[in-house]
């Protein structure tokens, strides 16, 4: 082979390996979009959905105040597909045109300080 071939099927190669790494850790629900943060201060809303093969799972939906880093409130409402941990602080993923987008749970001390001064004086 030529070096020229060498070196372009090596380029496919790291493109290749790169966009299977690129789509196996990023979580595209969250390029984009705005943190709010929230505790888990009540119970979430269980609702029983049932599929067209029959299937039966349980959704619980939320409503809560989050809070960004600069402690600007908005409501936000989203579905998990588990009741969430009482008192769990949430990082929330919100894109403007398809809301809560996707969350992760954080440790007090991940929240920014006017997050978590907001949220301590939640009722």
């Amino acid at each position: 082979m030529k070096k020229t071939t060498i070196i372009v099927l090596s380029v496919i190669l790291a493109l290749i390996i790169g966009a299977v790494f690129l789509l196996q850790n990023v979580n595209f629900n969250r390029l984009g979009a705005e943190e709010y943060y929230v505790q888990i201060n009540k119970e979430g809303q269980k609702n029983g959905v049932t599929l067209d093969s029959g299937e039966k799972f349980t959704t619980y939906d939320y409503t809560l105040l989050g809070y960004n880093e600069n402690g600007e409130e908005k409501t936000l409402t989203f579905m998990a597909m588990k009741e969430l941990r009482k008192d769990a602080y949430l990082r929330v993923f919100v894109k403007e045109e398809k809301g809560v987008t996707s969350y992760q749970e954080v440790k007090l001390d991940e929240l920014p300080d006017k997050a978590k001064e907001k949220l301590a004086n939640q009722p």
